[in-house]
C-alpha cells in the first residue's frame, strides 16, 4: 500500500541528521511501512461528520471564586515551621552566599 523504500528512509535519516547502517535502514523501512499502513487504515475509517478532536474528553477549568477567606496569622503558619526567624521561615542557604 506505502511506498517505503529503504533509499527514501535514507534520505529521511539525512534530513534528521541521523547516521543509519545498512541494518537500521532495512529495520527502519519494514516499520515505517507499517506505520504509513496503519494510518492510511485509520485514514480510510474516519468520516467527514466526525469532528476532529485533540483530547477524548471536554476540558474545562474549574475555578474557585476568587474571594477572601478567613486567612492564618502569622504565628498559626509559623507553629509548624521547622524553624523560624524574626517571623519568617528560616531555611538552608542554597546559594552559598553569606548575609
Amino acid at each position: 500500500m506505502s511506498e517505503i523504500t529503504p533509499d527514501l528512509v535514507r534520505h529521511l535519516g539525512v534530513l534528521a541528521r541521523i547516521e543509519l547502517s545498512d541494518e537500521e535502514v532495512q529495520s527502519l523501512t519494514g516499520q515505517l511501512d507499517a506505520i504509513v499502513d496503519n494510518i492510511a487504515k485509520v485514514s480510510e475509517v474516519a468520516t467527514p461528520d466526525v469532528v476532529a478532536t485533540s483530547h477524548p474528553i471536554p476540558l474545562e477549568n474549574v475555578f474557585r471564586p476568587d474571594v477572601v477567606q478567613q486567612q492564618l496569622s502569622r504565628e498559626q503558619v509559623l507553629q509548624n515551621a521547622p524553624d523560624q526567624a524574626d517571623g519568617r521561615f528560616r531555611v538552608t542557604a542554597i546559594l552559598g552566599e553569606e548575609q
